[in-house]
């Protein structure tokens, strides 16, 4: 699947090249957007552990959930958030609880509901969400004040289809699996693992959405020109050294790695806990799915 849709986006990309033909540029966008997370959505979706898990299910997560999810937060981010500091924390905390909160609403009548399987689904969440996104990101690029920039669009499909799989999925798929672990029939668990997991996510997707500016702060407090202070100072963004601009991309790439094995490591726990019978908590808050949903 992903080498199929890996040629044909390459030859979308030739062939609008040669010919400048715009009425190419929406399959251009959709293949470059969807190709690695409907792949890895595939690859999880053979791993699952019930018969519930169907492939109509997985789409409906994918599609319905990866749109609930952009909108939510699209909504959310327009009325709650304001250029600041935090805001980037603020970004992570929201879009991890629309994701939440979109999949518990399309999980919510599963009669089975392992870790394993809020993994997949929780990943195909994710991974939607992260689709529509990137389509977004990859349409807005190609706008430039000087026209329309093929380069910007495929630069940016290529770096955030090489970044997808250590994003947006991976962070859902550790919610999904936390959430499912001790969820029944009739009732999500709200345990305080969760709320860790919510908020350790959160903080894992602020980070790297803040790696850039972050970057910038180690490069200047360890190659930085007092002459550069002064221009900041002033309110103005000096020129970097070419000594700077390697120190940038290095802390960068260093911390976008960093915080992808962090994920890694905390979503394979997961898969290793699944595998055996976990205890269930001593306190746990059951939220009902069925009938009287709402009631705790």
């Amino acid at each position: 699947m992903f080498l199929a849709g890996l040629v044909l986006w390459l030859l979308t990309v030739g062939v609008t090249y040669l010919t400048g033909n715009p009425i190419l540029l929406p399959t251009l966008v959709l293949l470059g957007s969807f190709l690695v997370p409907v792949t890895f959505v595939a690859w999880a979706f053979e791993r699952r552990d019930s018969g519930e898990i169907t492939a109509e299910l997985v789409f409906r997560t994918f599609v319905v959930g990866g749109v609930l999810g952009v909108l939510g937060a699209s909504v959310l981010e327009a009325y709650l958030l304001n250029p600041s500091v935090w805001m980037y924390v603020g970004v992570g905390l929201i879009e991890e609880a629309v994701k939440l909160g979109a999949l518990a609403l399309l999980t919510r009548h599963l009669a089975v509901k392992s870790m394993r399987d809020g993994m997949i689904l929780g990943a195909s969440v994710g991974f939607g969400f992260s689709a529509f996104e990137s389509a977004g990101y990859a349409l807005t690029s190609l706008f430039t004040s000087s026209g329309l920039s093929l380069s910007n669009l495929v630069t940016t499909e290529l770096l955030r289809g090489l970044l997808a799989p250590v994003g947006h999925g991976l962070w859902t798929a550790i919610l999904g699996g936390t959430l499912f672990a001790w969820s029944t029939r009739h009732h999500f668990a709200l345990t305080w693992r969760l709320l860790f997991a919510f908020l350790g996510v959160s903080l894992l997707h602020a980070l790297w959405d803040s790696m850039s500016m972050i970057a910038v702060l180690v490069t200047l407090a360890l190659t930085g020109e007092p002459w550069q202070y002064e221009v900041l100072l002033r309110g103005a963004v000096p020129e970097p050294t070419p000594a700077q601009v390697t120190a940038y991309t290095v802390a960068n790439w260093l911390g976008l790695a960093l915080i992808s094995a962090v994920g890694l490591l905390w979503l394979w726990s997961l898969v290793r806990r699944s595998r055996r019978e976990t205890r269930t908590p001593s306190r746990v808050y059951r939220v009902r799915t069925g009938p009287l949903a709402g009631s705790i």
